[in-house]
């Protein structure tokens, strides 16, 4: 069995900080740290859930209100061992060419489209996590024959958790973080639609 390469082991005896990400030029794209630990995106990434990040980014991009932006693939560091990178964040921050991460205050909005690999994290470490930085919506979407299904969650300021807002197939309208109206059939391409109608 080969070795581990040095970029592999923890610069200190704690472990893993957010600030190392910045300083891991080797490291895997999408590497996250989760609790002081990397986590790897190892499989590959699917099709689908490639075309709903892209399409949606797309869509909120038109949305947002000019003191938003929508970044997708972002890093966000919760704290000094939590610097997680979702799949698509709304946030209410100018545009810095040199940015690697954002901070919670900054975060309106954090999407996960659910992958295999990511299940676990993003419906319970993640949706954990981001409620306990603050950050005020998080959608999580889902694949359901083929086509997205979004479960948005609200925090509850006093308690720092989520509560759900409601489950959306077919169409998402929400009036907060800012107006939405989403065709979530049309995240995906043409064959897949036709299967709601069934």
């Amino acid at each position: 069995m080969s070795e581990l390469p040095d970029w592999m082991y923890a610069p200190r005896a704690e472990g893993w900080i957010a600030d190392d990400l910045d300083h891991l030029s080797q490291a895997p794209r999408h590497t996250e740290l989760i609790d002081g630990a990397l986590v790897f995106m190892m499989s590959p990434q699917r099709s689908w859930h490639s075309r709903v990040v892209t399409t949606l980014t797309a869509l909120l991009e038109g949305l947002v209100p000019d003191e938003y932006l929508a970044e997708r693939e972002m890093a966000i560091k919760l704290d000094r061992i939590n610097r997680p990178e979702p799949d698509l964040l709304v946030a209410a921050t100018e545009y810095d060419p040199d940015r690697t991460w954002y901070a919670p205050a900054d975060v309106a909005l954090v999407v996960e489209v659910v992958s295999p690999e990511s299940a676990h994290r993003d419906r319970t470490v993640k949706l954990r996590k981001y409620a306990e930085a603050g950050i005020p919506h998080y959608w999580v979407i889902e694949e359901e024959d083929g086509l997205p299904v979004v479960h948005v969650y609200e925090l509850d300021v006093p308690t720092t958790a989520y509560v759900a807002a409601g489950i959306f197939r077919g169409r998402l309208e929400r009036p907060v973080p800012f107006p939405v109206d989403i065709d979530l059939d049309a995240l995906v391409p043409a064959p897949n639609r036709s299967k709601r109608a069934d």
